[in-house]
């Protein structure tokens, strides 16, 4: 897991993530805060919009075991 705190535009930091290749991109505002979610971006299936936290959360688990 990675942060990216630096002071870009959104869209700037999308599209650097996107050129490195990361499975998922989670955008957190103060609206995801609010609403203890968080905005998906999957590498492959684009834009998932807003989840709640524990939902993708169970989802990683699962996708890490599968993994196994």
């Amino acid at each position: 897991v990675e942060m990216d705190d630096r002071n870009e535009k959104v869209g700037y930091k999308i599209r650097e993530a996107q050129v490195q290749k990361i499975p998922y991109m989670l955008v957190i505002g103060d609206k995801e805060v609010a609403a203890r979610s968080v905005a998906v971006r999957h590498r492959e299936q684009g834009d998932l919009g807003a989840v709640p936290l524990d939902s993708f959360v169970a989802k990683i688990k699962e996708e890490i075991n599968e993994k196994k």
